[in-house]
């Protein structure tokens, strides 16, 4: 499924789009069921909030999982993906962000694109996320919120935000501090107060709200954030980012792990994926 000019207009300009309803609530169901599995398991794929307990990402699940890769795979989502690069794509990244009621923590206002520049060598914003809604998103529960046609400002430098707090999670590997600083509630990253008041003067600020089954496409240089859930209301999200096949990333001294940024580069081929069908497969595999 092809994106119109018309939307492709408006991802231009502001720098996202959102597809309302994009895949049926028994789609959904069905990828919640797979993730509610996939949260209990010890894994380094894993991070955890800062309270040592609440999930806060899961990250590369889908090579492991039948629906979440055929989620990546599908047409809906990679025919639009190539369209906004410009050229054949293939999975860069692949995480779910949980935002747990009462417990989901905040994200800092950052931009993408500095991390995979600096700590994967991606010589060009050539990508594109795409933002799957497993839940409806809205104003109580911790919404992304985005300044439109930040983008514009391509990457904004900024020094490594040095914290003290080391996040916690349950496999506490020599390397974990280095790489989950891009993942916890204080990010590597992240920009100062002055600078966010100063991009808002000029370009305001939304949050977007979009029920469950909808798609956001959103570029590697918009700035965005979202805050901690205090409300009884879940909000996870399956984001799949999009790198274009002429952006392969230079090599680094120190690689991220592979489920952080895949070093598969084959090209990915849109598919007519049935969500439903592969839970089914994946039912009877366990089964087995």
């Amino acid at each position: 499924m092809y994106l119109t000019q018309e939307q492709l207009s408006i991802y231009k300009a502001q720098g996202f789009l959102v597809l309302p309803e994009y895949f049926s609530r028994a789609e959904i169901e069905v990828m919640k069921a797979e993730l509610s599995g996939l949260s209990v398991k010890d894994s380094p794929k894993r991070i955890l909030e800062k309270d040592g307990k609440t999930v806060r990402s899961l990250h590369g699940v889908h090579t492991s999982n039948n629906v979440f890769n055929c989620l990546t795979r599908h047409s809906f989502i990679v025919e639009p993906a190539m369209q906004i690069v410009g050229s054949e794509v293939y999975i860069y990244q692949f995480k779910i962000n949980i935002k747990a009621a009462f417990s989901g923590d905040i994200w800092k206002w950052h931009q993408d694109y500095i991390y995979w520049r600096k700590e994967d060598g991606m010589p060009r914003p050539q990508v594109v996320n795409a933002m799957c809604l497993l839940d409806d998103m809205n104003e109580f529960n911790g919404p992304l919120f985005v300044i439109p046609g930040s983008h514009r400002e391509e990457m904004i430098d900024v020094a490594v935000h040095n914290s003290r707090e080391t996040p916690k999670n349950v496999h506490n590997s020599s390397d974990s501090p280095r790489w989950m600083s891009s993942f916890s509630a204080n990010l590597k990253y992240s920009l100062n107060q002055e600078l966010i008041t100063n991009l808002v003067s000029k370009y305001g600020i939304a949050f977007i709200k979009a029920a469950a089954g909808s798609v956001v496409f959103f570029d590697s240089n918009i700035v965005h954030a979202s805050t901690n859930n205090i409300s009884p209301f879940g909000r996870s999200t399956v984001i799949i980012t999009y790198n274009s096949i002429e952006n392969i990333p230079s090599p680094v001294v120190k690689p991220r792990p592979d489920f952080l940024v895949s070093q598969d580069y084959r090209p990915v081929i849109p598919l007519a994926c049935d969500i439903l069908s592969e839970h089914s497969l994946t039912k009877i595999s366990k089964l087995r």
